[in-house]
């Protein structure tokens, strides 16, 4: 089961490993046809559609009139989480809200000498829909991500957000979700999962509104419907399976870095586990390491395939040689596990997060730190980002030309538009050149 074992000596090593990180995309599963019919069903019948599928595949017997979360099943379910729980998510709340005013951006104008103004106004979308995953059963919720996708709406102004997440087999919600949408001040939380949800989203339904922006992770069906739908309603991101790499030399624990490296083993089979070092040494102990630890795991099997499968241990000449190969991968979450990580950050071109030294391990970023956990993953690092505040907003543009500007720049702007044949663009221009009769 061990994780393989490779050697990178320059960039000639690089297309052997590119192709095996590749099939990392997964099977070419045949789901864009079910979820256009879907998308289909949800936009013409709306929440019979909703019930129809949910109770096909969350929910027996689910009805129209339970896809909407009262506000008494609110309080119900926020009853049943321990107040420490609560106060937890509370403090992971407050980072991230921290962190996140840090992003946004005010609009701005600048008067030129002819009186010309030219501007940026910065505005937040109308509405946001959350989707939210329930997990294994709805008993594994991603309460992480509901604050990561939350938090930056808000900081950015959106007045209206609404939560999609499936329910349990029982028609309940997990609690913990119920919690952290309720410590965010956000009512507005629906029954709907898979691409039924983010249909509902897109194109509205009787009870769920119609959204500008989507955000929030999922399986491959929420995944596909996300990217049919791009030009038809805003889209976070079109995510894969979760990655970690990490640079270590000789002053790291392979213990820790075993550690870390089956922190995203965890998530998913096809997720991605690397250890680049120059050092045999620690290479070896790491994977003995992770043979003694990935048995303990509850989740053993799915951290075994990964490993298995996705996952190396990396011997690279030198560290310089190493940061060439991470700025290849791209990883979503880097690791600069090393004695002086600030040295070699400058070096850092592509990656979604980089976690500094020894204990800054992943999960501190992934629930309490602050930034923000949703990560370019599959390498697109290397041209995209991580959620933010500018996920949900927009930036238009102001212009108001003065009369001097038009009579001092209109010929030019003529002539550039008979350059490409537009006529009507030039006279408009010469229209405003000449005095008014």
């Amino acid at each position: 089961m061990p994780c393989r074992t490779i050697t990178y000596t320059d960039a000639s090593s690089w297309p052997a490993i590119s192709q095996w990180l590749e099939g990392r995309k997964g099977p070419k599963q045949s789901v864009e046809q079910p979820v256009l019919d879907i998308l289909e069903a949800v936009k013409t019948r709306g929440d019979e559609a909703l019930a129809e599928y949910t109770s096909r595949f969350d929910c027996p017997r689910f009805s129209p009139d339970a896809i909407a979360v009262t506000a008494e099943e609110m309080a119900a379910g926020c009853a049943l989480v321990p107040e420490r729980d609560k106060t937890i998510i509370q403090e992971a709340a407050d980072n991230i809200r921290s962190f996140h005013e840090n992003q946004k951006q005010k609009s701005w104008m600048v008067t030129q000498e002819n009186g010309t103004i030219l501007g940026q106004m910065v505005s937040a979308v109308d509405r946001a829909g959350l989707y939210v995953p329930g997990g294994k059963g709805g008993e594994t919720p991603l309460i992480s991500s509901l604050l990561m996708n939350a938090i930056p709406a808000q900081v950015a102004g959106v007045k209206n957000i609404v939560i999609v997440s499936p329910p349990r087999k029982d028609g309940t919600l997990n609690p913990s979700i119920l919690a952290a949408a309720n410590i965010l001040g956000i009512d507005h939380i629906f029954r709907a999962g898979s691409a039924w949800a983010i249909a509902a989203l897109a194109y509205g339904t009787q009870t769920i509104p119609r959204v500008d922006v989507i955000a929030g992770p999922g399986n491959i069906f929420v995944t596909t419907a996300k990217r049919i739908l791009v030009g038809e309603v805003g889209i976070d991101m079109i995510a894969g399976p979760s990655e970690i790499a990490i640079l270590a030399d000789t002053s790291a624990h392979p213990e820790w870095l075993a550690a870390d490296l089956l922190s995203q083993a965890e998530h998913d089979p096809l997720a991605s586990s690397i250890l680049i070092s120059p050092d045999k040494t620690i290479l070896e102990k790491t994977r003995q390491a992770l043979v003694r630890q990935v048995a303990e795991l509850p989740r053993h099997d799915i951290a075994a395939s990964c490993l298995k499968d996705w996952s190396a241990c990396i011997l690279v000449p030198d560290m310089d040689t190493g940061l060439e190969l991470v700025n290849k991968i791209a990883p979503e979450h880097f690791e600069l596990c090393v004695d002086d990580p600030w040295s070699l950050l400058g070096k850092v071109k592509n990656a979604g997060a980089v976690f500094m030294g020894h204990h800054t391990p992943e999960p501190v970023g992934d629930y309490f730190a602050g930034p923000n956990h949703v990560l370019p993953t599959l390498s697109t690092a290397r041209f995209s980002s991580a959620l933010s505040v500018d996920t949900f907003c927009k930036k238009t543009s102001i212009i108001a030309a003065s009369d001097s500007y038009i009579q001092e720049h209109g010929e030019k702007i003529a002539r550039l538009a008979r350059m490409e044949q537009l006529e009507a663009h030039a006279r408009s221009m010469e229209r405003r050149m000449r005095p008014m009769r």
